[in-house]
């Protein structure tokens, strides 16, 4: 059952919304809110198996190796000459 809801969206994105419908790749603006949404909770919840397996690994690898010694500011200079 659909649950209605009145929502305020800033001109450019009602013109969007409006361009989406026009366009025929949608055949409302339900549509395409709902189409956002379903895109969006998949992200997330990409975002937490991507997040629990590397939890996961880091987990294993201190069983393994155990912690570190270096100091906080040891491991954020070598992060940072990683990237650089």
């Amino acid at each position: 059952m659909a649950n209605r809801q009145s929502i305020s969206i800033n001109e450019p994105n009602a013109e969007w919304l409006k361009f989406q419908v026009e366009s025929q790749e949608y055949a409302s603006h339900s549509e395409v809110i709902n189409d956002l949404i379903r895109q969006r909770r998949k992200e997330e919840e990409a975002d937490f198996i991507r997040t629990r397996a590397l939890l996961i690994q880091a987990e294993q690898r201190i069983e393994k190796e155990g912690y570190s010694k270096l100091s906080i500011e040891d491991i954020k200079q070598a992060a940072l000459n990683k990237k650089g």
